[in-house]
């Protein structure tokens, strides 16, 4: 326990940097993936491409990979940004591609006659899908969208590799004072399982609030 409330400061301030790193790359990702869920769906077809392209590529670069390419690469095109947003960007657009799958894979289970009805009113595409479509299919992705921002909480571990102040980071700090580092781990273990839990309840209860408008 010892290790815990001598080092409450940097466990802390570790905590908060993962807090709020998942807060902000989620908004992040759930924006981004929205677009791109329209992309993958339009009836243009260079932005179906496009959506495609993105979905492909970002999950199949690995997350670490995707670091180095905006922490190193984005500098050589002069556009120097705190290493905090860096790892916002790194985040939000890798998770927007398994939130563009989740949320297409709702749209997917949202009956055809659905969008042709509001098309035979003169809806455009834009309002048919943000008015018809998502909503609907909102009901059926709170579940997986769950489990993509619980897999971006812990994805945001990389991001102390990048001198980005974040929990599993504090793990070197401790250990240069001669803490056992068995319980420096545990501890570092317990707040990433505080953050996953509260985004596992808060998607619980989202998922019942959808469940009982059905």
């Amino acid at each position: 326990m010892n290790v815990l409330t001598s080092n409450w400061s940097t466990y802390w301030h570790g905590f908060l940097g993962t807090l709020w790193l998942t807060l902000a790359s989620a908004a992040l990702a759930l924006v981004l993936g929205v677009l791109i869920a329209g992309f993958r769906v339009s009836p243009v077809k260079p932005l179906r491409a496009f959506g495609t392209g993105w979905v492909t590529v970002l999950r199949n670069t690995p997350l670490t990979l995707l670091f180095f390419i905006v922490v190193l690469g984005l500098p050589r095109f002069h556009i120097t940004l705190p290493f905090f947003t860096f790892a916002v960007l790194a985040l939000g657009c890798y998770t927007s591609a398994f939130v563009c799958e989740a949320l297409r894979s709702g749209v997917n289970t949202v009956p055809t006659g659905q969008g042709e009805a509001a098309r035979s009113l003169g809806m455009t595409f834009g309002q048919t899908l943000s008015l018809v479509v998502l909503p609907q299919a909102y009901r059926s992705v709170v579940a997986p969208l769950g489990s993509v921002m619980i897999a971006l909480a812990k994805n945001t571990a990389i991001a102390g590799s990048f001198s980005v102040v974040e929990l599993l980071g504090t793990y070197r700090t401790i250990n240069e004072l001669g803490y056992n580092i068995i319980w420096t781990f545990v501890w570092i273990a317990v707040g990433y399982l505080i953050i996953t839990l509260a985004i596992s309840a808060l998607f619980n209860v989202l998922e019942r609030r959808v469940a009982v408008s059905r």
